[in-house]
């Protein structure tokens, strides 16, 4: 299986990024994932529960469109949402972070142990081509659908979000799940250079397709011999 995560700013582009790189793929064995707020079941568990639920299975894609990263993004700049993970009252000390990255390095590595090959994709957008998405989103009747005013609040806090995706690609960039950082402020090239990181994350694990066992090759050779049968009846 392989694995794509994506991250990315408000309006760094990982939707349209998904559509058109995956656009040529058959569906049935692709599977987007876009996690949002978490809920409250989800809050019981331990931080990695309901990324491991959303996993590929054999022989599939499975994308994350935001992921377990937002635990070391979002999180770490509004530390108070924390508060409803029920973490143990010794948890939050001054290792926290550092534990929190080698926790998702440690479970990486698991997977790929376990054949899910993890491709990682940051879309760095800049702050002055976000503003004009921004602004595209509010002057274009088509593109309300995508504005939503919390987007310009996060903006506000730039300057933490660099630090804390900083941290993140220094702490969490390893040689069984590399990041790779693509430029996203031109559209064209995003999507060419994230098309070309997948395409080599599919030929390494070389896919082929499923062998035949001697009892199926059997049926093949009798299903054969009634097709030509027929032909030979006409």
């Amino acid at each position: 299986a392989v694995l794509v995560v994506l991250q990315g700013l408000d309006a760094s582009g990982k939707d349209s990024t998904i559509k058109h790189v995956m656009s040529g793929v058959n569906p049935q064995w692709v599977d987007v994932h876009a996690f949002k707020v978490p809920s409250t079941e989800e809050l019981s568990h331990d931080f990695l529960w309901r990324y491991a639920r959303k996993l590929p299975r054999r022989g599939t894609i499975g994308i994350f469109n935001r992921s377990h990263y937002e635990e070391v993004l979002v999180v770490r700049v509004h530390p108070d949402l924390l508060d409803p993970q029920h973490l143990p009252s010794d948890a939050r000390g001054a290792g926290f972070w550092k534990g929190r990255f080698e926790a998702i390095n440690e479970w990486e590595h698991y997977l790929v142990d376990n054949g899910i090959h993890i491709t990682k994709l940051f879309l760095n957008v800049s702050k002055e081509e976000q503003r004009k998405r921004f602004l595209a989103r509010i002057d274009e009747p088509q593109k309300h659908w995508k504005f939503n005013a919390d987007d310009i609040r996060e903006r506000t806090h730039w300057a933490a979000y660099q630090k804390a995706y900083a941290d993140m690609l220094s702490n969490t960039s390893t040689e069984w799940a590399p990041w790779y950082v693509i430029p996203a402020d031109h559209k064209w090239f995003e999507r060419i250079a994230a098309a070309a990181v997948v395409v080599d994350a599919l030929a390494k694990i070389d896919p082929r397709y499923p062998t035949t066992t001697p009892q199926q090759r059997k049926e093949l050779e009798q299903a054969r011999r009634e097709l030509l049968g027929e032909e030979r009846r006409r």
